[in-house]
């Protein structure tokens, strides 16, 4: 069985999202920063008339905060509220067959965490993100 996917690039490694949790993706324009935020949060934006915490996604999940500034990002909406999830790149939208995690693979910190499944697309391996677990201050995955 296959599902669709939005593929992105994120500190250099492909990441897939299912395409359910993806409300759009967007160019961020000015972000705003928010004073005393967790260290992930970047600062806060306005998408289409509403208010929208913008998140560091290659710091959460390897802990080094990005420098450059955010670009593009995926927008999703979790327990009610929207998150953009700044990537390095977006690549493709496209239907994929969903493997499990292999025993040996070993990933540390946020990505072990994050990341619930795999997929191979041309032959390469991109693993499948859950934005929620992402979001800081304790927020649950949405399974």
């Amino acid at each position: 069985m296959t599902e669709l996917f939005l593929i992105a690039q994120v500190a250099g490694q492909a990441i897939a999202v299912a395409s359910a949790s993806v409300e759009s993706v967007v160019d961020l324009a000015e972000v705003t920063p928010a004073p005393l935020a967790a260290r992930n949060v970047l600062g806060l934006t306005t998408l289409r008339s509403r208010i929208v915490t913008v998140l560091d996604t290659a710091g959460a999940l390897t802990g080094e905060a990005t420098i450059a500034p955010p670009g593009r990002a995926i927008v999703s909406a979790i327990d009610g509220h929207h998150y953009a999830f700044v990537v390095d790149a977006l690549d493709d939208v496209a239907d994929f067959a969903v493997q499990p995690l292999a025993s040996g693979i070993a990933l540390s910190g946020a990505w072990a965490h994050a990341a619930t499944a795999l997929i191979e697309r041309d032959g390469d391996p991109a693993l499948v993100i859950d934005l929620s677990a992402l979001v800081p201050n304790g927020q649950t995955r949405a399974n």
